[in-house]
């Protein structure tokens, strides 16, 4: 009994003169040693066995390296950054127009397909099999003969009757646009074709009569 009460004056002595030297030491911060016992030159008082002497303040929290490494929390080293690979372009739609004449496709004043115009339109469809397709538009025309709402309505036609083959080769109606310019559009100047209606000035005209389709889609990779 006598022993233990000796034990416990000398701890609490050693105790008490780490804190004293602790709070008038000046440089020392009591938030990094408050748990440990410390010298008169501000070392960690250790055993024997190289064992750190613990004050009654101390808590894992207040663990140093020094004495308790392995409650030390150890910076996490930050992850390496990952490499961000931009993804490839998607590919670029591609425009192909093609302008097939009227009299290759239709007689005179008319709407329906010639045989030579079938064969260009065949022709047509085997060149756009290579292309993931969008949309086809067809867009008619005529010349100046007639009343605007005469050839509004053939160059609507004409370019109905195109979709309609299409659509038989094949290709889906919803990717066929249609539409008639009339006589809006020529390619023929002002200047050009004069004179009443005749076969010279037909023919003459002849580049204004016609239908022209724009194929839009994708390169096939």
């Amino acid at each position: 009994m006598i022993n233990s009460a000796k034990h416990s004056l000398l701890l609490a002595t050693l105790l008490g003169l780490s804190m004293s030297a602790l709070a008038q030491t000046p440089g020392i911060d009591r938030k990094d040693t408050i748990g440990y016992v410390i010298d008169q030159r501000d070392n960690v008082v250790k055993s024997g066995f190289g064992l750190c002497w613990r004050t009654g303040f101390w808590t894992p929290a207040l663990a140093i390296a020094e004495c308790d490494p392995d409650l030390v929390k150890k910076p996490v080293p930050a992850a390496p950054p990952v490499a961000v690979v931009p993804p490839a372009p998607a590919p670029k739609p591609a425009a192909q127009k093609v302008t097939l004449a009227a009299d290759a496709l239709f007689d005179f004043d008319k709407a329906v397909l010639r045989p030579e115009g079938k064969a260009k339109l065949d022709k047509l469809t085997d060149d756009i099999k290579g292309i993931k397709l969008e949309v086809i538009i067809a867009v008619g025309h005529a010349d100046r003969f007639g009343s605007d709402a005469y050839n509004q309505k053939l160059s609507e036609k004409r370019a109905a009757a195109v979709k309609t083959y299409l659509v038989a080769k094949g290709i889906e109606p919803n990717r066929v646009y249609t539409e008639g310019k009339g006589e809006k559009q020529p390619i023929t100047k002002p200047d050009q074709c004069k004179g009443p209606k005749s076969k010279k000035t037909i023919d003459c005209l002849q580049p204004d009569r016609r239908v022209e389709i724009e194929v839009i889609g994708t390169k096939a990779q």
